[in-house]
């Protein structure tokens, strides 16, 4: 009687823990509703949406000068390639990783790891540099690579934790069909791949959705510039309106929400990928 007591009291406090995270995580998108529904000249500090009398206003203007809908337009497009380049060539550089554990490959994967602890910031000098030399300063393209590159290594490290708890017999049972290795790749291991894809979606869709400050010094035209400075310098000129802002991250944030509503099922399946075999 005295453990399931304990039981019970452990698992209310691990619920009350995770509500109190949860009610932590949740603040910042109520203060943003809670401010983006009042008019510019309304400076309380409620933490109550407006019901009525909403300043649909803020959104519009949003929209129309702060030029929402163009930066969401083009961090689709950045997130969309970047995220698929990650997840093509982070599976396939992760399969002989994962499949022949020779001196090398392992020596490769330390590397890859080891490239997860540099920080993006330390390198933006002679990344910028490099950009302008090979003209990907303002482009779709010079971004995407960079932001490809900066997500490969978690990207592979997820893969390969994965790819070793998938049996070697499935590959052993293709070559004996006469399959070959891009054959069985293709056809029978990235099929198995759903759930850690879905985490490696998540995690580098909203890396490169929400990431400022490379692309704030790599696409300085607002005709490529993505949501997060067009959001830094919209919000800067509408300092004295804090309704506006709150919109224009609002409505940033919704595709993101949205992708990670739809994948969540599969999130924590990838994550603990490897763990167990």
């Amino acid at each position: 009687m005295k453990n399931h007591d304990n039981h019970v009291f452990t698992r209310g406090f691990a619920y009350l823990f995770l509500g109190i995270v949860c009610l932590l995580q949740l603040l910042p998108f109520w203060l943003a509703i809670c401010t983006a529904s009042k008019p510019a000249t309304d400076l309380s500090s409620t933490l109550v949406p407006r019901t009525k009398n909403i300043e649909w206003s803020n959104f519009t203007l949003a929209i129309t000068e702060g030029g929402v809908l163009r930066a969401m337009i083009n961090s689709a497009i950045i997130t969309v390639c970047a995220t698929v380049l990650t997840c093509v060539i982070g599976a396939m550089a992760a399969y002989p990783l994962a499949r022949r554990l020779s001196r090398f490959n392992k020596a490769v994967s330390t590397v890859i790891l080891s490239l997860m602890m540099i920080p993006p910031l330390s390198v933006l000098v002679p990344v910028y540099s490099m950009m302008v030399r090979i003209g990907g300063v303002n482009t779709y393209w010079g971004i995407i690579l960079l932001s490809t590159a900066g997500n490969l290594p978690l990207a592979i490290f997820l893969y390969t934790s994965f790819i070793k708890a998938i049996p070697e017999s499935i590959d052993e049972a293709g070559m004996i069909d006469g399959a070959n290795r891009a054959t069985i790749f293709f056809r029978l291991i990235m099929p198995l791949l759903k759930p850690v894809t879905a985490t490696v979606i998540i995690m580098t869709s909203v890396g490169v959705w929400n990431e400022y400050a490379m692309s704030n010094y790599l696409l300085t035209d607002q005709a490529y510039q993505p949501i997060a400075p067009r959001i830094a310098s919209f919000f800067a000129q509408q300092s004295s309106n804090m309704g506006v802002g709150a919109a224009a991250a609002l409505i940033s944030a919704l595709p993101i929400v949205v992708v990670y509503l739809f994948f969540q099922r599969y999130f924590i399946a990838g994550m603990v990928a490897g763990s167990q075999k």
